[in-house]
């Protein structure tokens, strides 16, 4: 045999063991859907939230001020805003299976790295935190998981997105459990050395396991059949309503196309805004409590009403069914209304624990599913083709929201002298983001796309 035919043949066999997926007796998209998740928890493992809470067992173990801890957090959160359109434009042409995977393996390296920490090596720390932090964000957390979603499903897409949604803040409540009880009991340097452990052993079945498009491995969105999704569409006349569950074949706009619109400026508009508003009203709001001027709760209550906000994200969910009903769009418009509300019944109406703790309810309702609603509507308006490219556009507006909502409301604090009037100026950045999603109406579709076919429907308007 010849050296070309044992290549082929070599070529062959790789291409078929790559190709292999295992046989599942639900749609493959649901177990996607649970790599993604699982990644995104692991990648919780570096997240501000779960660091935020850490900070004291490596600053008392290593005498390293918090400060200095900081450094690393702030400029991985900056880093990987930046490399979050550069992620999405990889995750609409590769995949999430190599994204992934290769996500998994830096991370994972990073945190043995981060195990072998000396004291007296500040640096040794920094440098791996950064690259993880910078990596996790956008390759297992945010854009990659997104767009395996959005790919895999129209139906249930919003249930979906919702459910890779909760995966960060629950793998961060997860992993600030078992990184305490490791560290308590042994070190902190070993909780990373265990959590990058699980990371490198979990890029295994992600890559067995993950797919790019259901098209790839002969399916369809949903799992539908071709002959089902045209009888049905028949049936209905090849409506909007059928359209949207993914029975009908779904116009992909472009970037550059997305970008052209008014209803993405004004997405962006809403999410900068958002997030500067939800970040300052977060760091602000346990030195309120504890405050003068606030109910005046003690450290651990204050830091339990904050927490109890963060936990309620899994309501997320509902969101998710009612996106379904109503269109993110809508829910976002309520969602933000309710935020504001709840921010002025905050300076208004929260003086003493219970207060506390029901406006805690009603923040974590109303406030932490914004971000997962814009993804939502994203897709929704500008379809699967490009949505990573997309939604990765974003990323360094948000990224930058980010950074400036806490700086933004400290300094409005130490000017004004008042919470009140810092409330109250946040609560009208809120505000101002649901005016803008209410004008981001859905864009008529480019000229190559009623070109090539009048009969493609337009994206919904709610």
């Amino acid at each position: 045999m010849s050296l070309e035919k044992r290549t082929s043949l070599k070529d062959s066999l790789l291409r078929r063991i790559l190709a292999w997926h295992p046989p599942t007796p639900f749609f493959y998209g649901w177990l996607v859907l649970t790599m993604g998740c699982l990644s995104s928890a692991g990648g919780a493992s570096v997240s501000q939230v779960v660091m935020g809470t850490i900070q004291v067992y490596i600053s008392q173990d290593t005498g390293w001020s918090i400060e200095r801890i900081a450094i690393a957090v702030t400029a991985g959160t900056w880093v990987s805003g930046l490399l979050a359109p550069l992620a999405g434009y990889a995750a609409d042409r590769y995949g999430p299976r190599v994204l992934t995977t290769l996500g998994l393996l830096i991370v994972g390296t990073c945190l043995l790295v981060i195990s072998t920490t000396a004291n007296n090596s500040l640096w040794q720390f920094i440098i791996p935190y950064v690259i993880a932090r910078s990596i996790s964000n956008p390759f297992l957390i945010g854009v990659v998981p997104r767009v395996a979603t959005v790919n895999f499903f129209r139906r249930w897409r919003n249930i979906t997105i919702s459910i890779s949604g909760m995966a960060r803040p629950v793998g961060g409540a997860i992993n600030i459990q078992i990184i305490s009880l490791i560290a308590l009991n042994q070190s902190w340097r070993a909780a990373y050395g265990y959590v990058g452990v699980f990371l490198l052993l979990l890029a295994v079945p992600v890559l067995v396991i993950m797919r790019r498009t259901p098209e790839e491995i002969g399916m369809l969105p949903d799992g539908a059949s071709p002959r089902r999704g045209a009888a049905t569409a028949a049936r209905s006349g090849g409506g909007r309503a059928r359209a949207a569950q993914g029975l009908e074949p779904e116009f992909s706009w472009t970037a550059r196309e997305a970008m052209r619109t008014r209803a993405y400026w004004c997405i962006a508009g809403t999410a900068v805004l958002a997030v500067i508003a939800s970040a300052g009203s977060g760091y602000i709001l346990v030195p309120y409590l504890v405050s003068q001027s606030g109910p005046g709760l003690s450290n651990p209550q204050a830091v339990g009403v904050g927490s109890l906000g963060a936990v309620l994200a899994m309501t997320t969910l509902v969101w998710g069914y009612l996106a379904d009903k109503l269109g993110p769009r809508y829910c976002m418009v309520i969602t933000i209304a309710g935020a504001v509300a709840t921010g002025i019944f905050l300076i208004t109406g929260v003086n003493s624990v219970w207060t506390a703790y029901l406006f805690a309810i009603l923040w974590g309702f109303f406030s932490n599913t914004v971000g997962t609603l814009e993804h939502m509507l994203l897709a929704q308006y500008f379809g699967r083709g490009s949505f990573g490219a997309i939604m990765g556009s974003l990323g360094p507006l948000q990224t930058t929201a980010l950074g400036i909502g806490p700086l933004f409301g400290s300094y409005l604090l130490t000017f004004t002298h008042s919470y009140s009037v810092v409330f109250i100026v946040l609560m009208a950045m809120y505000a101002g983001a649901g005016m803008l999603i209410f004008l981001a109406r859905a864009p008529k579709l480019p000229p190559r796309a009623t070109a090539a076919d009048p009969s493609v429907p337009a994206p919904s308007a709610v």
